[in-house]
């Protein structure tokens, strides 16, 4: 018997994270959910991972109002270099 994890490649389960999966492999991998559990497992660790690099990005942004005030800076500067 042929794994059911062995059919989707990591790349093919992000995708179905991040709901970018044709319609043909979102069947295909939810149908595969239903009768794998270590498929199952491995999809939640993946998602555990999206999340936490989801929460990173979010406290590495900056601030919009630190980006507003450099883009201003920027602005004000290219009009007196132009002057």
């Amino acid at each position: 018997m042929v794994s059911l994890m062995a059919l989707f490649t990591p790349e093919d389960l992000l995708r179905y994270l991040y709901k970018e999966s044709s319609p043909e492999l979102t069947a295909a991998i939810q149908f595969a959910l239903t009768e794998n559990w270590a498929l199952r497992e491995h999809l939640e660790e993946l998602q555990t991972s999206v999340n936490q690099l989801d929460i990173e990005k979010q406290l590495m942004a900056p601030r919009k109002e630190v980006v507003m005030r450099v883009l201003q800076y920027a602005h004000d500067t290219a009009i007196e270099t132009t002057s």
